[in-house]
């Protein structure tokens, strides 16, 4: 009976992503911090596991309490193979972002649905003598997308469904030719993480969306302050609270466990094209949370 109780205490169906900002999530209880030992290294932080709006939900601070680690420092597998391993099957991330159209203003909340990656971080779980190459066409949960969409609407936040999310590796920002530049390529808005983490996740068959906090123009606005981290973090406060609402707000229109409206949950089917004989013992174990199912 003891050993059934702490599985269901380090159980999860939900997981939040918190960024810059976003260091914990208030009302959750039945408190319980959990530390993970993955294949890929440690987690940014301890996994903060507990109830929030009668959901199980596990919580991870995206740069470590006390925002300690870079963007690009990120262990990004870690995290992601960390939430699989405690039963996550959806992803809510939290992030800054600046934006870069008129009509996203800071303070808006946007949605991404695509993703522009220029950074230079590991992004995959696979190698090591085992090749997969998942679809990411539509790199986000639709079902998630418009849980969340909805729910921000209900709110009567200023939000986006929608648009290109332009992922650097910082910690600079932008300079102004850049940011000219990927206004003219059709972004939308520019941030740090979340690209990586959508890459992942759809390798471990997670649903994941986006909160994207606008907190500036980025650089390339005539008439508006540049982005500084003074500026990021004033809009940030105003915006924390609204996520926060949300997030609390979907977890009850979201299905159930095991109880998904996508494919994401078979995003890697027949997508390893390794012979199964080839592939190392080592390395078939260290990624058997992933794939034991389809190389059986």
């Amino acid at each position: 009976m003891g050993g059934k109780k702490t599985i269901e205490k380090t159980h999860a169906s939900i997981g939040i992503l918190g960024g810059t900002g976003l260091y914990e999530i208030d009302g959750i209880e039945d408190i319980r911090e959990v530390r993970i030992r993955t294949p890929f290294g440690s987690p940014s932080d301890p996994f903060i596991i507990g109830t929030l709006a009668g959901r199980r939900v596990a919580f991870l601070a995206r740069h470590g309490r006390g925002h300690r680690v870079l963007p690009a420092e990120v262990n990004y597998r870690a995290n992601i193979f960390g939430l699989k391993k405690l039963g996550v099957e959806r992803i809510i991330s939290v992030n800054s972002v600046g934006s870069l159209r008129e009509d996203i203003r800071p303070r808006d909340i946007v949605i991404a649905d695509q993703f522009f990656d220029r950074t230079c971080r590991p992004n995959t779980f696979f190698g090591e003598g085992i090749v997969a190459h998942v679809s990411f066409g539509q790199p986000v949960c639709p079902e998630l997308v418009k849980v969340l969409y909805d729910t921000a609407v209900g709110q009567g936040l200023r939000v986006h469904r929608g648009g290109t999310y332009i992922s650097i590796d910082g910690p600079a920002f932008s300079s102004k030719a850049e940011s000219l530049a990927y206004r003219s390529w059709g972004a939308d808005v520019i941030g740090m993480t979340s690209a990586t983490e959508a890459k992942l996740c759809r390798e471990a068959e997670i649903c994941y969306a986006t909160l994207s906090l606008v907190t500036d123009y980025d650089v390339w606005h005539e008439t508006e302050a540049p982005v500084t981290v003074e500026l990021v973090l004033q809009n940030l406060s105003h915006n924390i609270g609204n996520a926060k609402t949300v997030i609390r707000k979907a977890l009850a229109a979201l299905g159930r466990e095991g109880v998904r409206g996508c494919d994401c949950g078979s995003s890697l089917k027949n997508t390893i094209v390794t012979d199964p004989a080839a592939i190392p013992a080592a390395t078939r174990r260290k990624l058997g949370l992933l794939v034991d199912k389809y190389l059986r």
